[in-house]
């Protein structure tokens, strides 16, 4: 098939990508002139161009969180549905990526069988992504399902040809209508955050009664109702998709009158929001007095191990807190200081390892960057004043590095002297 992809950022190039890799012909259209260029030197498509190429569009423009802080800023989905309207001459199906708030995909169909000259012949198909970040070609191209919202027989037709090689695969489909495709995505990112609250505030039960949270969720993972994906106590979720997901998917709940699944949402938010803190006080327990005047490093600056995006970064969020409590603080990352920088230019900043150390008097293991765990803790040991570690990720071999002279600290975890 002739595919187009509208919107080449983080979601629509990787998808471009898989749809060429299974065999279509594929067109991508981007607003960015710069992000075109460096994509295939200087060539640019316009919109009329694929309207007139391709078969089916697939929308993947951005939607950022919507000047409340609570829901999804529709106006590049409705603004590229507007700009390819015009030139939708003949039949067509538009299938949406964009994660959205639950209508969306309605609205737009009604403006594109306005505004187009082939009227009602145009389809709207909701499609979510459901990318983990440093794997979006993988998951593209091996999801575990693909989810589609249908209005019509010819549109499931549709999808299912352009995704027919995968299909062909064993890739299951799951067709539903575009309301229960658009609130799958948010379910699903909601879910994922409300897992991570959940243990994360066991965590601070069981650092309160002297637990172990480690094989407290070993054990609870076993059971098949909860299972263990995902089930891992740290600094909180962040990044840019699930914050903004979970906060969207509260705002849905409240604007349908579920005001039950709104507050249990809040609460969730709310937990995960208190994460900076549970981290300083941790911190201070272990050091037995105030961060005020403490040089502390802290290892990690992106959201997670292996990538450089620091949106909403838990590892940034704690540095920052020790910095506002008068710390001085070192923040060191494999990959990610470049954009750490930008992001917070008021921390100090080094791309060596052994260099973050120097002069430190405490260690916090903030991102599971396995260039961390690796560290060797003897080696070390003369770098650090106080030879004192926090490790909010239970990434380290905690004994290892007690048995190197080091006082260690875990998330959730017995305290040991």
């Amino acid at each position: 098939m002739r595919v187009s992809v509208i919107g080449c950022g983080h979601l629509g190039i990787p998808h471009a990508a898989a749809m060429a890799e299974i065999g279509h012909e594929v067109i991508g259209v981007d607003l960015d002139q710069a992000k075109i260029d460096r994509l295939n030197a200087g060539e640019c498509p316009s919109l009329a161009e694929a309207a007139e190429f391709a078969d089916i569009h697939f929308l993947a423009v951005g939607t950022p969180i919507d000047a409340d802080g609570r829901s999804y800023d529709t106006g590049q989905v409705f603004g590229a549905a507007r700009a390819l309207a015009p030139h939708l001459t003949r039949p067509t199906v538009v299938i949406g990526k964009s994660t959205v708030t639950v209508g969306t995909s309605r609205d737009l169909g009604s403006l594109l069988a306005r505004l187009s000259p082939a009227g009602e012949g145009v389809e709207v198909v909701w499609n979510p992504e459901f990318l983990r970040e440093g794997h979006a070609i993988d998951d593209t191209l091996r999801p575990d399902r693909i989810v589609v919202g249908v209005p019509s027989a010819r549109a499931e037709d549709a999808v299912r040809e352009v995704y027919a090689p995968l299909l062909a695969n064993g890739i299951p489909l799951f067709v539903t209508d575009p309301a229960t495709a658009e609130l799958i995505k948010g379910a699903a990112n909601a879910y994922l955050g409300m897992k991570i609250s959940f243990i994360n505030g066991v965590a601070d039960m069981c650092t309160a009664a002297g637990a172990d949270v480690q094989q407290l969720t070993e054990a609870i993972g076993l059971d098949p109702r909860i299972g263990r994906g995902g089930l891992n106590a740290g600094p909180g979720y962040g990044g840019g998709c699930l914050p903004k997901d979970v906060r969207a998917f509260t705002a849905s709940a409240r604007a349908l009158g579920a005001t039950e699944a709104a507050t249990m949402l809040r609460a969730a938010e709310e937990v995960n929001e208190s994460r900076p803190t549970a981290a300083l006080r941790l911190i201070e327990q272990t050091l037995g007095r105030p961060a005020d005047g403490v040089r502390v490093t802290v290892w990690g600056a992106s959201f997670k191990a292996g990538t450089d995006d620091v949106r909403e970064s838990p590892a940034l969020a704690i540095a920052a807190l020790m910095h506002q409590r008068g710390a001085t603080v070192t923040v060191h990352d494999p990959h990610a200081v470049p954009t750490a920088l930008r992001r917070h230019p008021g921390l100090d900043y080094c791309e060596d390892l052994e260099g973050s150390l120097a002069a430190a008097e405490l260690i916090v293991v903030a991102t599971e960057w396995p260039h961390f765990r690796e560290a060797d803790p003897k080696s070390l040991a003369p770098l650090v004043a106080d030879q004192v570690l926090v490790d909010l990720r239970n990434l380290i071999d905690a004994d290892a590095w007690r048995m190197a002279g080091w006082t260690v600290r875990q998330l959730g975890r017995p305290a040991q002297e």
